[in-house]
């Protein structure tokens, strides 16, 4: 709820905030000497959730009747597995566990946008943390450069898996001679358009998520601030809208885990295959 001696848009600017190492908003675009400590704190939380959820469904696996809980698993490898061996022609040994790690992973990220947005706030004033913490997002990718560093890991994984694939020199010849020909006087368009196609891949996985992510948190923020109106109106629609809002992300945060997990198959994918 709004705090009352805030205005909207302080509300919302507080929420937009990150606990960094600075103590303040990095002054340009791209500082590499700033961390976002609730950034990296959430994605490694979840990275270790999403370990124990694996841990506990391998130790629960039998051979007899199957639980409600390895049901549900043995359906989401068995999802997963044949995404793969649509999109990935050959050895699928790491990169099937690699894509439900991903999709796992980052559906628990997305998922703490469910979590109400004054809730960490609460929470460190009840510790006693109020007046050490002031800021504190919860969802890591709502925040650029959560969701960019994950598409630099896809981005190592396309130059690994062509270079495994073709061999060095394969590589090379591809990005020289694909896709206009292989006349050395169209090396040098060949190589900047395959450079282009790397960086608008791993752009594009990662500011998709992150605008999808971020306009969801966006939304909640201001249908927070419903609730700190004096009105009753206010808490109806505060209730209403948020409820409401909530049912449908569940729906968002699924479908953008999807999305990034087949991306990340459809680029190693590619990486596989010669042109």
């Amino acid at each position: 709820m709004a705090s009352e001696s805030q205005t909207s848009s302080e509300y919302v600017n507080h929420h937009l905030m990150h606990l960094n190492n600075v103590g303040e908003t990095p002054k340009g675009l791209v500082d590499l000497s700033v961390l976002n400590i609730d950034t990296l704190f959430w994605s490694i939380s979840m990275g270790l959730l999403t370990i124990f959820l694996f841990w506990m469904a391998a130790r629960k696996a039998t051979s007899q009747v199957p639980g409600k809980f390895q049901c549900a698993i043995e359906m989401l490898v068995e999802l997963v597995d044949n995404q793969a061996k649509g999109i990935v022609h050959g050895d699928r040994t790491f990169i099937a566990p690699l894509a439900l790690t991903v999709f796992v992973w980052v559906f628990f990220m997305n998922a703490l946008d469910l979590l109400p947005v004054d809730l960490p706030h609460f929470i460190f004033v009840a510790v006693g943390l109020g007046d050490l913490i002031h800021y504190h997002r919860i969802v890591p990718t709502a925040d650029l450069n959560g969701t960019m560093g994950m598409a630099l890991g896809v981005f190592a994984l396309m130059i690994y898996y062509s270079l495994k694939i073709k061999g060095l020199t394969g590589f090379v010849k591809e990005l020289l001679c694909a896709p206009f020909g292989s006349h050395p006087a169209l090396w040098i368009f060949n190589l900047g358009l395959n450079i282009i196609e790397f960086v608008a891949k791993t752009f594009s996985i990662g500011m998709r998520l992150f605008g999808n992510m971020y306009a969801g948190e966006l939304i909640f923020v201001l249908i927070a601030l419903l609730g700190g109106s004096a009105t009753i109106f206010g808490f109806i629609g505060h209730v209403f809208a948020g409820t409401v809002w909530a049912i449908f992300h569940i729906l968002i945060i699924t479908l953008q885990a999807f999305i990034f997990m087949m991306l990340t198959l459809v680029y190693i994918g590619q990486a596989h295959e010669s042109h």
